[in-house]
């Protein structure tokens, strides 16, 4: 397994070793030990599954604290435009983001950690999603981004005449409007190497 980091640090690529003949294929896709090295100790409580179908642009997603939630995402079919945005206010990265495609061919995934909205817009004829959290999911800190926000600028490789939203998504907020996060109390050193 490779992690890889990204422009913003936090943010990381894994790419598993595949292996693979005329039967199929095997891979491991969470190995703890591995993944308590590279990035610090995490403990997954709950996954979620999402499909979804050209154009479809789902984001960009947070909960507030103290339900913020670390997310390992990856493309279980398709392909995806996955995107974290730094939201620590403080941190040198604030308002910046990181765009990877997640390939199912490939197999990679995503690190995000808490203090990072997410989002993703499927590439692909259609896609199934996964995400491991952190953290429940909890409606009443349920908060994030307009996917078009000019301070972020995320290019979506999809015209924007495409791209399918949610109701919720249509009418998010301006980005700078959240100041939950502090980078102070949300680096990895402080989340994850406990």
């Amino acid at each position: 397994m490779k992690f890889i980091k990204t422009k913003i640090p936090e943010i990381i690529e894994i790419r598993p070793q595949v292996f693979g003949d005329e039967r199929g294929y095997f891979y491991e896709s969470f190995r703890l030990d591995e993944f308590e090295k590279q990035i610090g100790k995490v403990n997954f409580v709950q996954h979620n599954e999402s499909k979804s179908s050209y154009g479809v642009l789902r984001g960009i997603h947070f909960q507030k604290p103290p339900y913020s939630q670390s997310k390992l995402v990856r493309a279980i079919q398709g392909r995806v435009l996955d995107v974290a945005v730094d939201i620590r206010v403080g941190a040198p990265t604030y308002g910046e983001y990181v765009g990877v495609v997640l390939d199912s061919e490939i197999k990679n995934q995503l690190w995000v950690p808490q203090g990072f909205a997410h989002g993703f817009a499927v590439l692909s004829k259609d896609s199934i999603f996964s995400y491991m959290v952190d953290n429940y999911y909890a409606p009443e800190h349920d908060s994030g981004i307009m996917w078009n926000d000019e301070k972020i600028n995320v290019n979506w490789r999809i015209e924007p005449n495409d791209i399918i939203l949610s109701e919720k998504d249509k009418i998010q907020k301006k980005f700078g409007s959240e100041t939950d996060f502090n980078y102070q109390q949300f680096t990895t050193e402080v989340l994850y190497n406990k």
